[in-house]
């Protein structure tokens, strides 16, 4: 809701009451569905099984066997330089993205689709682009004949048509140009703006009044681009400012500012979400940072918890750098949705793994005993929400699928991230020294009779 751009605050809102009826759903209505239906015998037995302790866990499936060797020196220091070296290669890649779009046409569609071909086969024959990027000049009423500011356009026109994007740029000035020529028996050699009012009065009135207002204190420049991608609209947008900021270009006459037409506002809106994301970034990381804290009291938990979100959001902006994908209106929510995603794997893990620890029972046991418990949950939420948007990649839209393979690696990262960093942290952050409890054996685990039945209860509301 701090970014000002309302589509996204439109899907902070949306998100923000998904979630909140999640607590409904989950904490509500799960339960009293369940006080309808009830659990198998069979499910009981395996869950009790699962929960009775610490001393029988050695007998799970291999991959809670491998996984449980993070919480040793060896294994859980080689996660941890393996990540730091992710971690260093990835910034260095995402220091190479980019705001706003980076291919022609629309970004959205794959190059080979149609519009982006009928695109490229204009641009290529006619000296006029789709996007259009509008500079305000500004003068006093009456004054936008003024010969003064016709010329700071012209020039200003000039260092515009140098750049490599831009296609062509249209103001008074250069109507100015042709009617000189025109005046002059369309001697090629007039092609000019010409330092004399009284040239300018001769040709005022056939001025079409798409370049002026009736007031005639408004001087647009049309600037026609080849593409709406971020380097061109920062060329032009830089261009603009530094001419407008020299001294010989600042008049009581006339006020250059930026911009109008589509790529205008795409320019200011890629100005937007620059200045938007890192402080985003903050907000999301502050907010999660404060709301582990106070769920486990304790900062190293929440340094655990924490890092692994930090590497899949950095090794997010080198896939994006990889794919090509600029970070814009669209892509910005999806680099939050990634922390605010992740960090469910950590508090799932977390929880029990401190609960364990702090009943007296050693990292390992806690930690194998946490995956038997919901280590099965973080497995089953990453998967299932990674096969969910992976088949995006198969999308005609380039845009969708660029999304999907972003989405189902961050699903996946933050997933391996929280049952692979996670212990490995926690072997050096939280040893056994820390909980002050004193260790006990727990009871191995005891089947219990067959004439057990789960308890049904009915809620009544």
């Amino acid at each position: 809701m701090t970014i000002k751009i309302s589509a996204i605050q439109d899907l902070a809102v949306i998100a923000s009451v998904g979630v909140a009826i999640l607590i409904f759903t989950n904490l509500i209505m799960l339960p009293m569905l369940l006080s309808y239906t009830g659990v198998s015998k069979a499910a009981a037995i395996r869950s009790l099984r699962n929960e009775a302790g610490p001393g029988d866990a050695r007998v799970s499936h291999p991959l809670w066997n491998f996984l449980d060797l993070f919480t040793q020196c060896r294994f859980a220091t080689i996660a941890i330089a393996a990540a730091v070296i992710l971690g260093g290669a990835g910034w260095l890649i995402g220091r190479g993205v980019q705001v706003g779009d980076l291919a022609p046409g629309a970004p959205e569609l794959r190059q080979n689709s149609q519009y982006n071909l009928d695109n490229s086969y204009i641009l290529n024959h006619y000296a006029i682009g789709n996007d259009s990027l509008i500079v305000l000049v500004d003068t006093p009423a009456n004054s936008c004949y003024n010969i003064a500011t016709l010329m700071t356009m012209d020039d200003l026109d000039w260092q515009l048509e140098q750049l490599p994007g831009v296609e062509s740029a249209t103001s008074i000035a250069s109507f100015g140009e042709h009617a000189t020529m025109l005046l002059t028996e369309d001697s090629p050699k007039w092609f000019a703006n010409l330092n004399n009012q009284s040239t300018v009065r001769d040709y005022a009135q056939t001025v079409p009044h798409s370049l002026t207002n009736l007031q005639c204190n408004f001087d647009p420049i049309y600037v026609s681009l080849t593409d709406h991608k971020a380097t061109t609209l920062d060329q032009v947008v830089t261009t603009v400012e530094d001419f407008a900021a020299q001294p010989k270009n600042q008049s009581p006459d006339f006020k250059i500012s930026l911009a109008g037409g589509n790529a205008g506002v795409a320019a200011a809106t890629n100005i937007v979400v620059a200045q938007a994301n890192e402080r985003m970034l903050a907000l999301v990381y502050a907010s999660v940072i404060i709301f582990c804290f106070i769920t486990f009291r304790s900062w190293r938990a929440v340094v655990c918890a924490v890092v692994p979100l930090v590497l899949t959001s950095i090794l997010a902006q080198a896939l994006m750098v990889i794919l090509h994908v600029g970070i814009k209106v669209a892509t910005l929510p999806v680099i939050a949705l990634g922390v605010g995603i992740g960090v469910d794997y950590a508090l799932y893990v977390l929880s029990i793994l401190l609960r364990q620890l702090r009943d007296g029972a050693t990292l390992s046991q806690a930690y194998h005993r946490t995956l038997l418990f919901t280590g099965k949950v973080v497995v089953l939420t990453g998967f299932t929400l990674a096969a969910g948007v992976v088949t995006w990649a198969f999308a005609p839209i380039k845009f969708q699928a660029d999304m999907g393979l972003l989405l189902a690696f961050m699903f996946l990262l933050n997933m391996l991230g929280a049952l692979i960093l996670l212990p490995s942290l926690c072997y050096f952050l939280l040893p056994a020294r820390l909980f002050r409890q004193p260790a006990r054996v727990l009871a191995p685990y005891v089947p219990e009779p067959e004439s057990y039945e789960p308890k049904k209860t009915k809620v009544v509301l």
